[in-house]
């Protein structure tokens, strides 16, 4: 089985080459996503090899790009949408939420949507304001959406081939952050025996807390465990994968016999995933904890300029604190 290591960009990029050579239905669109590549060189080389009819450069109209790909979704094609910038969506909210969320209830099932929608999101890489949001709630509290993020190579590779092959609509967020962190990825591995999409991971195992994490988080979390392992203590890191709908049931596995519980992300607090998800351990799990669930998040304020963005973003010492203060009850 070929393995190659690649970043989580190129394994984007791959998956998505994979994706247009299967189906002559894919078609990428987006700002600057052809002759360019996209900002960050995702859809690098795609236009070339593929021509500007599967791979176009849209306007600059997010609202425009989403409204053409719900057509061309009920024509039987699979649009796979670029948002350039996780600040970009809003402008898109309307169609999101209210065409592409709804449009197969309101057809009682006779309409599919097979379109993804792709956003690279979270902080972390100096941008000015708008490029660093973190709008994951706002999607997962919409019904009718699904909502994934991949936080590793091999994820990216074969995760986005899987949201392209589902017949629902799907907002996959890609950690625009770790877009250069590389791993192995198997490229041979057919789609029908990868792990499934919809499903939580255990990405380290422990014994002593555990720790939730999704996109960008789930690096820092696993280097979080490998500092607390120095101090003797086994941390089991779950990465969520899936944000809409949650896959809980490792989890609930997991706080049964570990007992304690922090769940983090770089969106804000308040009414965040991370509120949803310790309502849920706490209903599941509640003669099982040992100390109440703890977040720990991004705070309650507009992300930050980019000079002072560290201190705004969980960071390694803020998970630690948090593991420490569930050891205190």
């Amino acid at each position: 089985m070929a393995t190659e290591t690649l970043s989580i960009g190129k394994a984007l990029n791959t998956g998505l080459r994979r994706a247009l050579e299967q189906d002559s239905k894919v078609v990428i669109m987006g700002e600057d996503v052809g002759k360019l590549g996209g900002v960050f060189r995702i859809t690098d080389g795609l236009q070339k090899d593929f021509g500007d009819q599967r791979v176009i450069d849209t306007p600059l109209a997010e609202s425009g790009i989403i409204g053409t790909a719900v057509g061309l979704a009920i024509r039987g094609y699979r649009p796979v949408c670029e948002i350039q910038f996780d600040g970009f969506v809003y402008p898109a909210y309307d169609q999101i939420v209210s065409q592409v969320a709804k449009m197969h209830y309101r057809s009682r099932g006779k309409l599919n949507i097979p379109m993804v929608i792709r956003i690279p999101f979270g902080g972390g890489i100096g941008a000015v304001e708008h490029h660093s949001e973190s709008p994951e709630a706002y999607f997962s509290h919409t019904a009718g959406l699904k909502v994934v993020s991949c936080a590793t190579p091999q994820d990216a590779y074969v995760m986005i081939q899987q949201a392209i092959a589902s017949d629902d609509p799907i907002v996959f967020l890609e950690p625009k952050r770790r877009y250069w962190e590389k791993g192995p990825v198997e490229l041979d591995a057919p789609l029908s025996e990868a792990y499934p999409l919809h499903a939580a991971r255990v990405v380290r195992p422990g014994t002593d807390a555990t720790v939730l994490a999704y996109g960008p988080m789930v690096r820092t979390c696993l280097d979080a465990a490998t500092a607390a392992a120095e101090d003797g203590r086994e941390l089991e890191v779950v990465d969520l994968r899936t944000l809409s709908p949650l896959d809980l049931a490792p989890v609930y596995e997991s706080v049964g016999r570990t007992g304690r519980c922090v769940v983090v992300h770089e969106a804000p607090g308040n009414l965040g995933l991370g509120s949803e998800i310790a309502a849920r351990i706490t209903e599941e799990c509640f003669y099982s904890l040992e100390s109440p669930v703890l977040r720990v998040t991004g705070y309650d304020i507009p992300y930050p300029a980019a000079r002072v963005e560290e201190e705004y973003l969980p960071d390694l010492d803020r998970v630690l604190d948090a593991v420490d203060r569930t050891f205190g009850w």
